[in-house]
């Protein structure tokens, strides 16, 4: 595996983020967290907190259903998600120690939980969820890739374009070692602005886990769980990605 990653799409490229993946792309996902949470809460959801939040794309429409606190690592992707949802509170810092010092209703972990590469830190991430929850809330998140389902070397190519900018963007995933628990995602940018060409990489690496890691972690950080299976017209006709919905007892 490669010894460093740069993940430039939540630093210097993260300009990039709503033009290769815009806003009006989430609307799908969130309504189906939004009817999710409530369908499967104790207690009145009003207040949310949005651990990997990322540049707020899903907040634009979750905004809409709750009073929303979002909370990133990348100082880039909340600049975005601030000029995108200036209503919503966001705060920067690590999602597997941040402590706020107040509870909410629901808690939702978006996909940036893949960033979480070993068990510890599946843990540190669902105990943060868990603290921050009142009894009788649900913490709501999903399953992107298992051992079982990963497809080697698998590489998608598409184009976005905004205004002057055209991008093609080519992301190809491999795991160096599949014994371990990690994956490396690999992007490259094709970018054309005003007819002049630039082309970036960018290396990611990934945690990769069991679903019984999953439910493992999740009932050690005091979660009641319970599996959905999360569907989504962009998927494959016929595939789901699992989703848990995790209550805190009362």
């Amino acid at each position: 595996m490669a010894e460093a990653t740069n993940e430039r799409l939540y630093g210097d490229l993260a300009w990039i983020w709503p033009i290769m993946s815009p806003p009006e792309d989430y609307i799908e996902e969130a309504e189906t967290f939004a009817s999710v949470i409530r369908e499967h809460t104790s207690i009145p959801a009003h207040t949310l907190l949005h651990l990997t939040c990322g540049g707020g794309h899903v907040d634009r429409r979750l905004k809409a259903e709750f009073e929303i606190t979002g909370v990133d690592a990348s100082s880039e992707m909340l600049g975005l998600a601030r000029g995108l949802n200036p209503e919503v509170e966001y705060v920067e810092g690590d999602v597997r120690r941040v402590r706020l010092g107040r509870l909410f209703d629901a808690v939702f972990v978006d996909d940036g939980i893949a960033y979480m590469r070993t068990e510890a830190d599946l843990r540190d991430i669902f105990r943060t969820a868990f603290e921050h929850l009142k009894r009788g809330g649900v913490m709501l998140t999903y399953v992107e890739a298992t051992p079982e389902t990963f497809e080697q070397n698998k590489t998608e190519c598409r184009r976005r374009s905004s205004g002057d900018t055209d991008i093609i963007y080519v992301e190809n995933v491999y795991d160096p070692d599949p014994a371990d628990t990690t994956y490396e995602t690999t992007f490259v940018y094709i970018v054309r602005t005003g007819g002049e060409l630039t082309i970036e990489t960018d290396l990611h690496v990934c945690g990769i886990f069991s679903l019984d890691v999953w439910r493992r972690s999740l009932r050690d950080s005091g979660f009641e769980i319970a599996e959905l299976d999360f569907d989504h017209s962009e998927f494959p006709q016929g595939s789901t990605h699992p989703m848990f919905v995790c209550a805190k007892p009362e």
